[in-house]
């Protein structure tokens, strides 16, 4: 994905939350730069708080560097996404780009009822989220009982209190051993 569509996805986005687009346009004129590893991206701020793809070239007012390997963390759960990078620069746009990233949602219902009008969009978009559930519900379901499977029919896992418990009994067996040969001792002492 370009960095002009990359840009041009954020910037739709942003027009439907007029709250984080002036948030943004207070820093407007600063490049950040995004290094995944895979792909390094420059995006700059413009006046009305839109977004721009930046010269390669032009120095960032902040980085933000993602390890390639926490990216799939980064989309589960994008509330502590700045948890699993480094940053490096001006602080206070690091912080705005944050909850940009925590707050900016999609409007789907806006954009379908665009083609499609409200009453179709709304229909629609509750017909993709009904079935969005059912796919995690059945993600969940699969999950848990391929967890008992390797639990209790097939143990190929160890639950955590078991191996608690016999941790607890291997500490027992062995100050047990110790306490006999500290009694063998004595009686070969008295012999």
């Amino acid at each position: 994905m370009t960095p002009s569509l990359i840009a041009a996805a954020i910037n739709h986005l942003l027009e439907q939350d007029a709250a984080e687009k002036s948030r943004l346009a207070a820093h407007a004129g600063k490049i950040a730069r995004i290094d995944a590893g895979v792909a390094d991206l420059r995006l700059a701020v413009e006046a009305g708080g839109a977004v721009s793809a930046a010269d390669p070239a032009a120095a960032p007012d902040v980085s933000i560097f993602i390890k390639a390997g926490d990216l799939p963390l980064l989309l589960q759960d994008r509330t502590r996404a700045f948890s699993h990078v480094r940053i490096e620069g001006d602080a206070e746009f690091a912080s705005v780009l944050s909850q940009l990233l925590t707050r900016l949602r999609w409007d789907a219902e806006e954009d379908l009822s665009r083609v499609f009008g409200d009453l179709a969009a709304v229909r629609i978009a509750g017909t993709a989220r009904k079935g969005w559930d059912a796919v995690r519900s059945v993600h969940v379901s699969v999950m848990e009982n391929m967890a008992e499977y390797l639990l209790e029919e097939n143990p190929t896992l160890v639950r955590q209190q078991s191996l608690r418990d016999f941790g607890a009994a291997v500490s027992e067996l062995r100050d047990d051993v110790e306490r006999l040969a500290k009694r063998l001792d004595k009686l070969k002492g008295r012999a």
